[in-house]
């Protein structure tokens, strides 16, 4: 979103798109959007148009415990896992034969796992998993079936 607006307006729209992606709960994060949409699409729709059209994806997190949040708001966690294999790599300048570079890639993901942060709350991924659903963080409970 940054290369669609001008570096003077980016401190504030990253301000601002702070507040969406932070917001306590899926109400204030949609008034955030509001007031970034109102501030800044008049001047740079393109850069407004990236986040509104997909604020449901953005805010997706949402509809899950609000214990996993913290993991799922995380930025890129691709590129985040994989950091420490794409610093490894570059530096052999090849690993020999494609089964080489697999059991290195495998090492090392098995090597760096042991600093990952652990799950808060894991007993809630079996709700999870099984299609509990959350609004806000919080469990919604199933209404009974009518005998």
């Amino acid at each position: 979103m940054s290369n669609a607006l001008p570096k003077s307006a980016q401190p504030g729209a990253k301000k601002a798109l702070q507040e969406i992606y932070n917001a306590e709960d899926r109400a204030h994060a949609e008034r955030a959007a509001r007031a970034f949409e109102k501030a800044y699409g008049a001047k740079w729709p393109k850069a407004v148009k990236k986040i509104i059209d997909d604020l449901g994806e953005l805010l997706a997190f949402y509809d899950f415990p609000a214990e996993h949040w913290i993991h799922l708001r995380t930025t890129n966690p691709i590129e985040s896992t994989f950091a420490t294999v794409r610093l490894r790599t570059k530096v052999p300048r090849g690993a020999g034969s494609p089964a080489a570079a697999l059991a290195m890639v495998f090492k090392l993901a098995e090597a760096t796992q042991a600093r990952w942060r652990a799950i808060t709350a894991p007993h809630l991924v079996a709700l999870v998993r099984s299609g509990a659903r959350f609004e806000n963080g919080h469990l919604v409970e199933r209404p009974e079936a009518a005998a």
